[in-house]
C-alpha cells in the first residue's frame, strides 16, 4: 500500500489554499491542502507496526513549531506548480530529516522545499498568467504545527489519515 506523511495546516490556511486550489489544482478533491514531510511511500501491512512505532518516537521527541507563509513561489522550470511558500525553519528540516532515517525508507528524491501547492499541471500560458497576478501578492500567515499525519492511499486515488502523530507527546 502506498503511505505518505504531511501536515495539515489549519482550516484558515486550508481556506486559503483552496481558494486557489479548486481552480487551478487537479488534485483538490484527493487531498485537503498539507505540507508534504515525507513522499509517498510503499508499505506491507507487516512493516506498519514498526514504522507506527518510530513515528511516535519521532513525534515525541519532537516539540511544536511556527510555520510562516508569506508568499507563493513555484518549481519551475522543473514543472509548472505554484504553491504557498513555507519559510524556510530549522524545526521542519529536522522533522524532515527525522522521517527518512532510522527504519523508515529514505525515499528522498529532491532537496526538501515545505510549501502548499495551490497549482499544478497548467500549460505554460496558464502558469506564466497565474503566477504572474499570484506573485504580487502578500501574506502573513503564522501558526503553530503541533501534529502530522501518516496517510495512506485509496484505490480512486484519493489520500486519507491512518494516524495522527502530536508532537511532543509520549
Amino acid at each position: 500500500m502506498k503511505y505518505g506523511i504531511a501536515i495539515f495546516p489549519s482550516k484558515k490556511m486550508q481556506d486559503v489554499a483552496n481558494s486557489y486550489r479548486k481552480r487551478y489544482d487537479p488534485h483538490y478533491a484527493l487531498i485537503p491542502p498539507h505540507i508534504t514531510l515525507k513522499e509517498a511511500f510503499e508499505a506491507e501491512e507487516e512493516e506498519m507496526a514498526d514504522i507506527v512505532g518510530e513515528l511516535k518516537q519521532i513525534a515525541k521527541d519532537t516539540k511544536p513549531f511556527d510555520i510562516r507563509i508569506e508568499k507563493v513561489s513555484s518549481f519551475t522550470p522543473v514543472t509548472n506548480t505554484i504553491y504557498l511558500k513555507v519559510e524556510p525553519d530549522e524545526e521542519i528540516f529536522n522533522l524532515n530529516e527525522k522521517l527518512h532515517s532510522g527504519n523508515l525508507p529514505d525515499n528522498k528524491e529532491y532537496a526538501y522545499v515545505p510549501h502548499i501547492t495551490i497549482a499544478q499541471k497548467l500549460s505554460y500560458d496558464e502558469y506564466s498568467d497565474v503566477y504572474g497576478s499570484l506573485s504580487m501578492l502578500k501574506f502573513d500567515i503564522t501558526e503553530k504545527v503541533d501534529r502530522f499525519q501518516l496517510l495512506y492511499q485509496l484505490e480512486n486515488g484519493s489520500w486519507t489519515v491512518h494516524e495522527t502523530f502530536v508532537l511532543g507527546e509520549g
